[in-house]
């Protein structure tokens, strides 16, 4: 038996042979787990190999105990605290630990168990259990939940957070992948049920759902609450709050029982590394919280303790993606390994990917698969058997028990590794459209800040909502709820707005010009439209088994976005026709690698490819990115910047202009007029918007006979409305990498100790930090500030007035390593990526724009590690209600992919480019970028001759208006949000699924909301039949037609004539119908009987 099957534990007493495949590693452990009375601990290198391995361990022994015991995602000390998500799974393993479990599989990391815990009563005293038909007190359960660590919000998308409305208690659970709904009525729970965060509709229902903490300062219920009140109110860490709630506080080894231990080979290394990140903060409270080295090398050295070593002997699959004919390559070794009696497995993380992989090896074999649903069925298996089984792995390997295992990602390369979770790029883009406070546009009256949502009694309707609207000199205006379909998110704050006159005449001179003006550009937009459409490109199609050769280069797994984008980069390429396509994806989510298929494409096919990108800095990092990826495919790849020399640059262009050349990578020295491409066929375009108006002309003349991509980051806000408008064809990169953390904003006053305590410990991990300034003025002062603080720090600096070969010498100075801290203004917000900066401190936060705050927190957390963000206010300058508004968003939305969250509410802080005219730039700020964006929309439809929805709204004279009752939907800002989606849904089928959407995220609707979505039916039905007054009342309906004239429309003529037995009668330029309605809902139920009767008609006459 050779070393690579040797079980656990079999070599020495002390040490055990380790395989290096994850998946085999899982596999050892759990056997291992299993021979221990106590179970195992296994204490990996590191967080994310930790969560690799008990994630897997846990899918191929699902009837097994494996629990995660995760470390804190934040710094010790750190005032950003640990996230809810990291405390709840914490939370949830230590539950089931004091529970008492058998032979369990404990993963772990050093981090984690050299940081104590509250001892096991307070853990297993902290979880409930809801369940379907008990008796609950809603305030009782939010009281119990706050104290656990949820906090209440509006929109429940987060681990941690509640939401209280009505009849309904939205929960996440903070070890949950998905919250849940509570229906209760009288005291009891009538439905639990999960639901997407995003879409916040319903998954399945639930009969129970189990609720852990959300934090580690929780209080158990017979504790009084005062202990960690004092501290949870002041700015505290996390340590110190859990210190001062918990004076019992334990060893997590301590709480493993009689488990043994086994240590990886990185685990003592990790291990020193964080205990010097201690040592830095051990002057600072709540250091009772982390134990020391000593307690540490008691650990590693207890009796019975295992270390790792490496197995010796290959027990790895070849990647079979890479060769010439993978699936014949993939053939050959799976018969290989039937011959010689092993049970073959194929395996992929996704159903479709595991169909595919089966359907290759059932005709290799020329046998039938069967399903395992775990390793236990995997080794019932009979010897030389095909066997499928769903596991997250990207490659493959062979296990000691006679089994090899072919994953999808061995034969299809990257496209069929495990990945991220999909995500919808449309919920993306989409968010919420109006909030009480933001400052508006009335399409009829302009500028005003909408002030609130009041109920005002009506002598017609009774109580109706309507919303308040402050014009200049504090006049108001109360929009009906009806009506809200007129107003538009301006997106400034309102002291920064002048707000238009109620009754003036300058907002409808400025709207009409304005409209004017975007109809002659949605007018030439069109026609270049078509005139790109009638345009034929070069059909791109590259030798498949070579790209797919490329493909498998991509040492990560696609997440379903970047997928998506590639397969219709490819389509686009395919098509013959000119690709002008916008891949818009929040920092560091993959677009390069969008691009980088795109070029192999076009090189691949015998095209040329040009990559421009706005810095020097950031076209040598593609150089680097792009030379790498293409090594030894027999494509050069060639960098034309400033920093190539003069014989370089002239090579480079002789190599261009012969074709020998296939990839140039540059600035916008690659559109000079010496710089000839001999067959270009794809123009890549990185951070459009960064370069100036004749450079962008200059870059558009190149592409004008080649296919076009552009990558943006934070999209300006004209290419992004333009690009849903259907100018552009738009792939929006959402999921985030699998190895990407989210950063999380921490704000504060400057503190001279906590700034050098966070670039310290960001060098004593190896790392570089930044320092960033509002203004050039600052660096000087701050400078000297930080020499003060650290004198023996390499401080490099970059801002706007110093030379450009001087700014671009610093930053690649520092991207190569050089330098401790980058002093520099927000030059540096776009366009570096340093995997090793990982600190981000920001001096006067209050000055930056939330987009620009959100480009400079992308520059750290880009590697594995996570990224420190500090937004360090002057604590001489009190922060105005705005900023800290803008501030607290930013830390709010702490998410990965919260770039397009942020551009929905803040489009305005961003430069535009010049999609639509540099002349266009000033229109988005005159009438915001939502009501813009509505125009633009329009006045390109007309453009293409598509028809134009008129811009009226019908007027409904009913006994009841319809609200939506504050004691149904508390928050304003949600009950605003749905009355404008009622007021802006243009279809029948549209007011269905938004009723739907709001029972089944608010519970059963009352009568109030039934007439509000019955009186949205009925005035859809209006617009579609241009009735411009509908009158309800107890005898009759009536309706009153937009045409000129006192006679019926030509349509609606005759049946007038004959309708005057049924009780229709055409009266004042008007029809009747004399029907008497015994209550308000036959009412409504006669006035949609007649609105169904006069749709009938008008189609037999159209």
């Amino acid at each position: 038996m050779s070393a690579a099957e040797i079980p656990v534990g079999a070599e020495t007493d002390d040490a055990f042979a380790a395989p290096q495949h994850t998946a085999a590693l899982a596999l050892a452990l759990l056997d291992e787990a299993a021979r221990r009375p106590g179970g195992l601990v296994y204490v990996a290198g590191g967080e994310r190999r930790a969560e690799e391995v008990a994630a897997l361990a846990a899918r191929l022994a699902p009837e097994r105990t494996v629990l995660h015991w995760p470390a804190w995602d934040s710094l010790p000390f750190d005032l950003a605290p640990p996230s809810a998500g990291v405390m709840g799974r914490r939370a949830a393993a230590m539950a089931r630990i004091a529970e008492g479990v058998d032979h369990p599989l404990i993963v772990t990391s050093a981090d984690a168990l050299l940081q104590r815990t509250p001892p096991p009563a307070a853990w297993s005293g902290a979880r409930m259990t809801l369940r379907t038909g008990e008796a609950i007190d809603p305030q009782a359960l939010t009281g119990e939940l706050a104290g656990r660590g949820y906090w209440l919000d509006e929109r429940i998308d987060e681990p941690g957070e509640m939401g209280v409305r009505g009849g309904v208690i939205d929960i996440f659970p903070a070890d949950a992948d998905a919250p849940v709904r509570l229906d209760h009525e009288d005291g009891r729970i009538l439905e639990i049920r999960r639901f997407d965060a995003v879409s916040q509709r319903t998954l399945d229902a639930l009969q129970a759902v189990t609720i852990v903490p959300a934090t580690e300062d929780f209080q158990r219920p017979d504790q009084a609450t005062e202990a960690g009140s004092g501290l949870a109110a002041a700015r505290a860490s996390m340590a110190e709050r859990v210190v001062a709630t918990h004076s019992d506080l334990a060893a997590p080894v301590d709480l493993f029982g009689d488990a043994a231990l086994a240590l990886s080979a990185d685990a003592d290394r990790q291990a020193r590394r964080f205990l010097e990140l201690v040592a830095d903060g051990q002057a600072r409270g709540g250091a009772s919280l982390y134990l020391g080295e000593a307690d540490w090398d008691a650990l590693a050295s207890r009796p019975g303790a295992l270390t790792e070593s490496p197995a010796q002997g290959d027990a790895a699959v070849a990647s079979f993606a890479t060769q010439r004919l993978p699936a014949e390559s993939a053939g050959r070794f799976l018969r290989k390994e039937r011959d010689a009696g092993r049970t073959i497995v194929v395996a992929a993380p996704t159903r479709p990917w595991l169909r595919r992989l089966r359907r290759l090896a059932e005709q290799a074999l020329d046998a039938g698969a069967v399903a395992a649903e775990s390793w236990a069925d995997v080794r019932a298996a009979q010897p030389g058997s095909l066997v499928t089984l769903l596991l997250p792995i990207d490659a493959g390997f062979r296990a000691p028990e006679g089994v090899s295992v072919l994953a999808a990602g061995d034969v299809f390369g990257s496209r069929a590794r495990a990945g991220a979770q999909a995500s919808s790029a449309a919920s993306v883009l989409a968010g919420p459209d109006l909030r009480c406070g933001d400052v508006v546009v009335h399409r009829d009256h302009g500028l005003a800040v909408l002030e609130d949502v009041e109920t005002v009694e009506t002598p017609d309707a009774g109580a109706t909502e309507t919303i308040r609207l402050r014009f200049a000199g504090d006049e108001a205006l109360m929009v009906p709820a009806d009506e809200a379909g007129r107003l538009w998110r301006y997106g400034s704050e309102p002291d920064t707005v002048t707000l238009d006159r109620l009754g003036g005449s300058a907002w409808e001179k400025r709207r009409a010009e304005i409209e004017a003006q975007i109809a002659d550009a949605a007018d030439r937009l069109s026609r270049l439209a078509r005139e790109r459409d009638a345009r034929t490109a070069p059909v791109l199609t590259p030798p498949q088994a070579a790209y797919e050769r490329f493909a498998a280069r991509f040492p990560f797994g696609e997440t379903p976005d970047q997928s998506r984008a590639i397969a219709d980069a490819l389509a686009d390429l395919a098509s013959g026709k000119p690709m002008d396509r916008l891949v818009c994806g929040d920092v560091g989510f993959g677009k390069t690698e969008v691009a980088l298929r795109a070029a192999a494409a076009a090189a691949l096919a015998g095209k040329q490819v040009a990559v421009a990108a706005p810095t020097t800095v950031l076209a040598r990092q593609h150089y680097d990115t792009f030379r790498k990826r293409f090594a030894g495919l027999g494509i050069e790849v060639a960098a034309l910047s400033r920093f190539v020399s003069a014989a370089d640059a002239r090579a480079v262009k002789a190599g261009l202009a012969d074709g020998s050349i296939r990839i140039a990578i540059g600035t916008h020295a690659l559109a000079a007029k010496d710089v000839r491409f001999a067959d270009l066929g794809l123009l890549i375009i990185d951070e459009e918007q960064r370069f100036g108006a004749r450079h962008k002309q200059a870059l558009a003349a190149l592409g004008v006979d080649a296919h076009v991509m552009t990558l943006t980051a934070t999209p300006i806000p004209r290419t992004l409305q333009a690009a849903m408008a259907g100018l552009r064809s738009l792939s929006v990169i959402a999921t985030p990498p699998a190895a990407r953390v989210p950063v999380r904003a921490v704000i504060q006053p400057f503190d001279d100790v906590l700034v050098r305590d966070a670039l310290l410990r960001e060098r004593r991990r190896g790392g570089q930090s930044f320092v960033v300034c509002p203004r050039v003025e600052d660096i000087a002062p701050m400078r000297a500030r930080l020499a003060a603080l650290w004198p023996e720090a390499k401080l490099l600096v970059a801002h706007g007035r110093m030379k450009p070969a001087d700014i671009d010498d610093a930053l690649i100075r520092f991207a190569d390593g050089d330098g401790d801290v980058l002093l520099a203004t927000n030059i540096v917000e776009s366009g570096l990526d340093i995997p090793n900066a990982n600190t981000m401190v920001v001096w006067r936060p209050d000055r930056f724009g939330l987009a620009q705050l959100h480009q400079l927190r992308g520059r750290v957390g880009r590697g594995r590690r996570r990224g420190v963000f500090i937004l360090a206010a002057d604590p001489a300058a009190a922060l105005s209600a705005a900023a800290r508004k803008r501030l607290e968003t930013l830390a709010a939305l702490d998410r990965l992919g919260a770039g397009f969250a942020i551009s929905a509410r803040d489009l305005d802080q961003r430069g535009a480019g010049d999609l639509l005219g540099e002349d266009q730039s000033g229109h988005m700020k005159l009438i915001g970028p939502a009501l813009y964006q509505d125009m633009l929309e329009r006045a390109i439809a007309a453009a293409r001759g598509e028809p134009v929805p008129d811009d009226w709204t019908p007027e409904l004279r009913m006994a009841e208006a319809g609200v939506i009752p504050a004691s149904y939907i508390p928050e304003a800002d949600v009950r605003l949000e749905l009355y404008v989606r009622f007021a802006r849904a243009r279809s029948a089928l549209e007011i269905e699924q938004l009723a739907e959407e709001i029972e089944d995220r608010f519970g059963e609707p009352p009568e109030p909301v039934v007439q509000l979505i019955d009186r949205a039916s009925i005035a859809m039905s209006c617009r579609a039949l241009d009735v411009a007054r509908l009158d309800v009342g107890p005898n009759a309906v009536a309706a009153t037609f937009r045409h000129d004239g006192q006679d019926p429309p030509p349509w609606l003529a005759g049946f007038v004539e004959r309708a005057g037995a049924a009780g229709l009668a055409w009266k004042d330029g008007r029809l009747v119908w004399a029907k008497p309605s015994p209550d308000r809902a036959a009412e409504r139920a006669h006035a949609r009987k007649l609105l169904e009767r006069l749709a009938d008609v008008q189609a037999a006459n159209a």
